[in-house]
């Protein structure tokens, strides 16, 4: 009788460690992803940078530097299916550039834009707490951080298109998100002096010495949902 209950009690006794192995293997949060809608927020560190085009081969114009800016952003994720997310990120930006010229004064550009992208995500199966995924898509953006008084005014509406890859760690409260993503500009950001609100310098300016302007970017974001 005990060597029938002992073995009924060894039975139950591995049911439940299978039973709680079974639960393990699943990781933090095992049903986190079926939520039809969910929301976070992003913080993160942005690399603007420019793709020069002089007016002049002989002037030299270049990016000489490129401080880190700050992102801080909101998210709205919807679910689609089992492998792909829309994803809405509305994010304000803060960075400096400095363009270096031939025949003029550097010239530092400090941009504050809001950016509104719209990204379709493709997430690979998850394994344990991870789960690898890509992203892309694209947004536009209105720049308030513009200064009608500086010597080179950029256009204050930018379209950009974007991709990045990034991967989900699943904590027991939360997931968060690492990504690594590369926008590039589709259109012409500079303002020809002739189109300046303010009256224009007498000759030529550093304005002048661009043909086209462009965005290029580099952010690292981190997404907690």
């Amino acid at each position: 009788m005990n060597r029938i209950f002992s073995k009924k009690f060894l039975l139950v006794i591995f049911s439940v460690f299978f039973f709680i192995g079974g639960s393990n293997a699943q990781g933090n949060l095992p049903y986190v992803d079926d939520k039809p809608l969910h929301f976070g927020y992003a913080l993160g560190l942005n690399f603007m940078d420019f793709a020069v085009v002089p007016a002049d081969i002989n002037k030299d114009v270049s990016v000489t530097a490129v401080a880190p800016g700050f992102s801080v952003g909101a998210i709205s994720d919807l679910r689609l299916n089992r492998y792909f997310n829309l994803r809405f990120t509305p994010t304000l930006m803060l960075s400096q550039r400095t363009l270096n010229y031939k025949n003029y004064d550097p010239a530092q550009i400090l941009s504050v834009p809001l950016y509104l992208p719209l990204y379709i995500k493709y997430s690979s199966e998850r394994k344990d707490n991870y789960r690898p995924y890509v992203l892309a898509g694209g947004g536009l953006w209105m720049d308030w951080g513009r200064n009608k008084e500086r010597a080179v005014l950029l256009n204050p509406f930018d379209a950009l298109v974007e991709a990045g890859v990034g991967c989900d760690l699943y904590f027991p409260f939360f997931k968060l998100s690492p990504v690594l993503k590369f926008a590039v500009g589709v259109s012409n950001v500079i303002t020809p002096t002739a189109m300046r609100d303010t009256a224009p310098a007498s000759g030529p300016g550093p304005t002048d010495a661009i043909s086209k302007l462009t965005t290029r970017m580099i952010t690292l974001a981190f997404n907690i949902e």
